[in-house]
């Protein structure tokens, strides 16, 4: 009878429940950290929903273009676009003014951590305001690519649903409801009050952008936000520059 040596035996099978419990517990990771500004969805899609049906656009309408374009202020835009038969060489060029932004969220937006074509691709398409927002915070720079990947889905189902849900409801809002609006911007304020908490006293980015704004608003109103986002960008290099590319003295 032969004896195998030790060092045959093969090793113990890893615990299957490090792989399998980790999609699930990344799933509902990200479902509570997208539950906030989900909620802060919902009446601004259910808005949109009703508005595709007071203009005169069948209620499928919504659900199409919350799914398909899902980029909020082009959405809105787009309702009048379509009720208006515009060509689509101007809606293709609305939709690359208006979400343009996108290309400087790029910059910094975790995609390397996302893994898979399928999974790049998704991210890319459904890369939102809301969704950047979340994924630039501090306590974001731990997330792995399943929880990025799980909150930009989520924050598509609220928006989709609740879009759908407005349209299928529409005729029972009354028209002269007012407030729905200001959820988008209540919505970037909170945002924007979490992410000032987490620069620990750098106040240097906000008066960046503030000055950006201004610029932009007094001296190219027409096109404040790419001016904006054009400054506030080259302003963060030009910071980045001078800190970093100091020579180091002994």
């Amino acid at each position: 009878m032969r004896i195998r040596p030790a060092d045959a035996v093969p090793a113990a099978a890893p615990p299957a429940s490090g792989l399998t419990g980790r999609a699930p517990s990344e799933a509902r990771a990200a479902f509570h950290a997208s539950l906030s500004v989900g909620l802060g969805f919902v009446p601004l899609g259910l808005a949109f929903g009703a508005l595709v049906v007071q203009s005169g656009l069948d209620w499928w309408w919504a659900g199409l273009s919350a799914a398909v374009a899902f980029g909020g202020s082009f959405e809105f835009l787009l309702i009048g676009l379509v009720v208006a038969a515009a060509p689509l060489a101007s809606v293709a060029v609305a939709a690359f003014m208006v979400n343009l932004r996108h290309v400087f969220y790029a910059l910094s937006f975790p995609l390397h951590r996302v893994g898979g074509r399928l999974g790049k691709a998704y991210s890319t398409f459904a890369l939102c305001d809301e969704a950047y927002a979340l994924a630039s915070t501090e306590r974001a720079r731990s997330w792995p690519g399943p929880r990025v990947l799980w909150m930009q889905c989520y924050l598509h189902v609220y928006w989709t649903g609740s879009a759908l849900t407005g349209a299928l409801l529409g005729s029972l809002i009354p028209e002269g409801v007012t407030g729905l609006d200001f959820a988008l911007t209540a919505l970037f304020t909170v945002l924007a009050l979490d992410a000032l908490r987490d620069l620990h006293g750098d106040v240097s980015a906000p008066l960046l952008a503030v000055l950006s704004a201004l610029v932009a608003r007094f001296l190219f109103p027409g096109q404040l936000l790419l001016v904006a986002f054009t400054l506030f960008t080259a302003a963060l290099l030009a910071r980045h520059l001078m800190t970093t590319g100091r020579p180091s003295r002994a």
